[in-house]
């Protein structure tokens, strides 16, 4: 067929459907030439078209009776000099950088390399074709029916978020039919939406979705990338989670799952990873950015261009400071709000995005173009705040606007429950929100993202059955993943009958569960965390796509009666604004409404009922402590604007090994306190009991007093 080739446009980037055909624009500041490379349906390559015009680097061409569906790539010629960074290889197709959808699967045996492999030197260009290695990109109509979709808009202080990974979820859902398994459409299936409301979530957070790809060293092993932080498109959703096929189908799939969350009140919030790609350090393949202008897209050694900086630990770092790969982020954060409505992102080692040089900046140009955008104003920013450089631990240092995975947060409550010492200030520290490290820039609580697990580490049931992990299936003769897990297995080293362990097991759960969930700033619970969800103590999944990551939906009793008790500790917080407060404690001192007793917004007492003096703060031994959470002085106002009261709370934690008498305070309303939670009645835990003056907290064992007989 003649394709007859007209001017186009150098904007947008990517391919866009025309009325006359498809527009093909792609930036690259260093080529000679650039070739749109047509595919029929079994791969074969049936036309090269030669971009003839350039405009600010952009070239771009309109080719008529070019539709939806259509399967492209392209190559891209230039000078060949690896030594200064420059590694044009036309003899390899390259993927879009902007393409909205792509098909197929990358063949590592394929001479998908730009260098001769034979012989190890990345100087010496490679001649022979890749496009049968090389997945294709497709043409795609935006069009879609958004009927009468409409973003939940939950503000982060009353969210509460699942992390979750969208095979991994229905996978083995036997009410999920089987064609949707692991799939967008069984993510969005009616027994998951059911799931996530009856747990009480307002937003998943899905691991990568973005198209990635399958490490070579992976697939030799018999492994794959399962995680997803291998991205080979950032506009493009992962095809293997289509039940539509991978010819265009996935991106209207994953449009009805955001349509069905939005529908059932639960928002979207994408794991994203703009600090690296799949195409890893001078030794790795070429299949898009590297070919397309190597010198732009990525942070090179400086002195030495033929070597990447390598922030990430996985070869290659971004360049975010160049305004072309900015402008990349930007249009791809923008079309994942405008074309895929979704609700935020969280970013993936976020620290690598401020480097300016070499230093991470809080003034970086990231974060400039972030803070100006109007698309991205309404949305849920929330960082990783680290990276594997120097000087890349950065938790309570991002700008205003953006949370923070608290990985102080983690640290704190893990060893605090573990038993270890000198906790106790910090602790209350975490309990509140973390002012110490948000309080000061103009963030408020809900900048601390509370985690206790995530996908990156043990699960909950790991973390209270393992000290030490076993990531032995990985094969990597167990080096993999962090020894610093602050995990304790209770006296035995993953499974046992011994009850008495199982019993502690169960109640160091609720303790972390209950924890998180009392704490101000924002919950995240790891998906299958309320079901005792396991790995067998493999703290580092990415590349276990099985039964060892999917979720086991065979709930037996004790499995069962925890997700009812992270469901309804995920409803209590939910339903109390006193638990999830949208401002900083201030020390307030208030009247009670009953006598002349003066109450703080928050105080902490010791056993004997006097508030904690400094010389308790700083014991070593200290490993008890209680907070009063005083709902009279939330210092907000509702939309009619009157004043938001609630129920005063006062809780008790205690690590130490054996139980405590406390003498309650008086309550802030002067009503009695009642016993709504208790992590040591593992099999009613929120019996509620008119609570005595003194009381006795069991070891290992959080209690939870309210000043109202009608919690819930």
């Amino acid at each position: 067929m003649s394709r007859t080739l007209l001017p186009g446009v150098p904007s947008p980037l990517g391919a866009t459907v025309t009325s006359k055909g498809t527009n093909f624009a792609i930036f690259s500041r260093e080529a000679t030439r650039v070739d749109v490379c047509l595919f029929d349906e079994k791969g074969n390559q049936t036309d090269i078209i030669t971009l003839r015009e350039r405009t600010a680097f952009v070239w771009h061409g309109l080719i008529r009776n070019i539709k939806p569906g259509q399967m492209y790539g392209y190559r891209i010629d230039g000078p060949w000099d690896p030594a200064h960074g420059q590694r044009f290889n036309y003899n390899k197709l390259l993927v879009d950088p902007y393409a909205e959808a792509i098909c197929g699967n990358v063949d590592v045996k394929a001479p998908i390399y730009p260098y001769d492999v034979a012989s190890g030197d990345d100087l010496k260009m490679d001649t022979q074709d890749s496009a049968a290695g090389v997945p294709k990109c497709i043409v795609i109509d935006r069009a879609f029916d958004w009927g009468n979709d409409s973003p939940p808009c939950t503000p982060l202080a009353d969210s509460v978020i699942y992390e979750v990974h969208v095979k991994g979820f229905s996978n083995r859902n036997p009410m999920v039919p089987e064609n949707l398994r692991g799939t967008y459409a069984g993510l969005a299936h009616e027994a998951s939406i059911n799931y996530f409301k009856e747990l009480g979530i307002t937003a998943v957070e899905l691991l990568p979705v973005h198209h990635f790809i399958d490490e070579g060293h992976l697939l030799d092993k018999g492994l794959v990338d399962y995680w997803g932080y291998n991205t080979l498109g950032y506009f493009a959703p992962m095809s293997r989670y289509s039940s539509s096929g991978d010819r265009g189908g996935q991106v209207n799939e994953f449009k009805e799952m955001v349509k069905a969350f939005h529908a059932a009140g639960i928002e979207v919030i994408l794991d994203v990873v703009y600090n690296h790609t799949c195409e890893g350090n001078h030794m790795g393949p070429t299949l898009s950015w590297k070919g397309v202008d190597n010198n732009t897209y990525y942070r090179q050694v400086e002195g030495d261009p033929r070597f990447y900086m390598d922030y990430t630990g996985t070869g290659n770092t971004l360049n975010a400071r160049d305004p072309q790969v900015l402008k990349m982020i930007m249009d791809s954060l923008r079309y994942w709000i405008t074309e895929m409505h979704v609700d935020g992102f969280r970013f993936d080692l976020a620290a690598t995005l401020a480097r300016e040089l070499h230093d991470v900046s809080r003034l970086s140009s990231f974060f400039d173009t972030i803070h100006q955008d109007p698309t991205l104003a309404d949305v849920k920013l929330i960082a990783e705040p680290w990276d594997v450089g120097d000087g890349g631990y950065q938790v309570g240092q991002f700008p205003v606007l953006w949370a923070e995975w608290n990985g102080k947060y983690r640290d704190t409550v893990r060893r605090f429950w573990k038993g270890n010492e000198g906790q106790l200030s910090d602790l209350a520290h975490r309990l509140t929100g973390s002012s110490d490290l948000y309080q000061f820039d103009g963030r408020k609580p809900y900048a601390s993202i509370n985690i206790i697990t995530a996908h990156d580490g043990f699960t909950l049931a790991d973390l209270v059955s393992y000290n030490e992990k076993h990531n032995e299936a990985n094969k990597d003769d167990n080096k993999d993943g962090t020894n610093d897990n602050d995990s304790w297995n209770m006296g035995a080293e993953g499974p046992t009958e011994d009850p008495e362990i199982i019993k502690l097991r169960e109640r160091q759960k609720r303790n972390f569960l209950a924890t998180m969930m009392l704490s101000q700033g924002v919950p995240m619970l790891a998906g299958g965390d309320e079901v005792s969800r396991s790995q067998q103590g493999n703290n580092n999944c990415y590349c276990q796509d099985n039964e060892l990551t999917w979720f086991d939906w065979n709930f037996d009793g004790s499995r069962k009666v925890l997700h009812d008790f992270t469901s309804q500790l995920i409803h209590l917080r939910l339903n109390h604004p006193n638990l999830h407060r949208r401002k900083f404690f201030q020390d307030r001192e208030v009247r009670s409404k009953k006598g002349n007793q003066i109450v703080q917004d928050c105080a902490w007492f010791n056993p004997d009922g006097n508030q904690v003096s400094d010389e308790v703060w700083a014991a070593a031994w200290s490993r008890s402590v209680a907070v009063l959470l005083n709902g009279q002085t939330l210092q907000v106002t509702d939309d009619e604007g009157k004043s938001v009261v609630d129920d005063s709370f006062f809780y008790i934690v205690n690590a130490d090994h054996e139980g405590v008498g406390y003498t309650l305070p008086a309550s802030p309303s002067g009503n009695p306190w009642w016993l709504v939670l208790d992590t040591e009645n593992v099999e009613n835990p929120f019996a509620r009991t008119k609570a005595e003056k003194d009381v006795i907290v069991g070891g290992r064992t959080l209690k939870l007093f309210s000043d109202s007989a009608q919690v819930d």
